[in-house]
């Protein structure tokens, strides 16, 4: 596979069936999917088994024991399960659009990352999506969405633009790229050399730091919010903590300031320890 994308869940396993219907109905289909599972009881591991089988998707499942939000460990993790040289980022509870991995495909370039966009949905209308809202591409037309009930937003102008359109719209847009982890993506190497994740950072900014250290080794950022879109379902936060923001912003601070590159709470950490990894269809393994 030449890409893989890497989607990070928790005990979410209704929000990543939907999730999972998007990637089987893209465009292209050279692409694997690794999920980044952060202590997901059995739920989630059947669910998998079943959208196996149920579409082409080519799934690994990467998983360690829940011993509270280690998001950034288990992202780690999942690179070096992974086996695609270019790398896409999201959560287990943003849908992609029908074209999401196709222009991430034809917009990556040597020497930089893409910083695509999102629409966020209200509880009501996400937990109403079913698969086939999503096979047909409903679940990310705007007139579908408004009819539901979605407030109309500058952000549903990320629905309307074509490519042509939302590259304007993306040239325009006074927002800089950074790094989103509900939607992103990097050439594997660029990542491998930036240690991947800082594993200190939990919710509140993680995903922004790993971006400020790609562009201070001069990976640069390409804003793709109006080219490359999915909607985000919504959920409650209850890893969402003050403390670990503050304690996050120090660490941003401090990348921003000493211009660091490269992190020592990354990737590196695992690459000799055993990783826990299921395919469906086989054993549980370790890598």
């Amino acid at each position: 596979m030449s890409l893989s994308v890497i989607l990070a869940t928790y005990n979410s396993p209704e929000w990543l069936e939907k999730v999972l219907w998007g990637y089987a109905a893209q465009d292209t289909s050279d692409f694997e999917i690794v999920i980044a599972d952060d202590g997901s009881g059995p739920e989630t591991r059947a669910l998998i088994d079943r959208m196996s089988r149920e579409t082409d998707l080519t799934i690994t499942h990467v998983w360690h024991e829940d011993r509270g939000f280690r998001k950034c460990e288990i992202l780690n993790k999942a690179i070096l399960a992974s086996a695609g040289d270019y790398l896409v980022f999201s959560d287990g509870d943003c849908i992609p659009r029908r074209d999401l991995l196709a222009q991430h495909q034809r917009l990556r370039r040597p020497g930089h990352f893409l910083s695509g966009g999102h629409v966020s949905l209200p509880l009501s209308i996400s937990t109403a999506i079913t698969p086939e809202h999503i096979r047909t591409g409903r679940v990310a037309d705007a007139t579908w969405l408004r009819s539901q009930g979605l407030k109309p937003t500058r952000k549903m102008l990320r629905l309307l633009a074509g490519s042509r359109l939302g590259r304007v719209f993306d040239a325009v847009t006074p927002t800089r790229p950074t790094w989103n982890g509900g939607n992103a993506s990097a050439w594997r190497e660029d990542l491998l050399a930036a240690n991947g994740y800082d594993e200190r950072m939990v919710w509140g900014g993680l995903d922004r730091e790993l971006g400020e250290r790609l562009e201070n080794a001069g990976v640069r950022g390409v804003q793709i919010r109006h080219r490359a879109v999915v909607v985000h379902l919504d959920h409650p936060r209850g890893y969402a903590s003050e403390e670990g923001v503050r304690g996050n912003a120090q660490i941003r601070e401090q990348t921003r300031r000493t211009r660091r590159t490269r992190t020592e709470y990354g990737l590196d950490r695992h690459r000799e320890a055993e990783l826990i990894v299921h395919r469906p269809g086989a054993a549980s393994t370790s890598m």
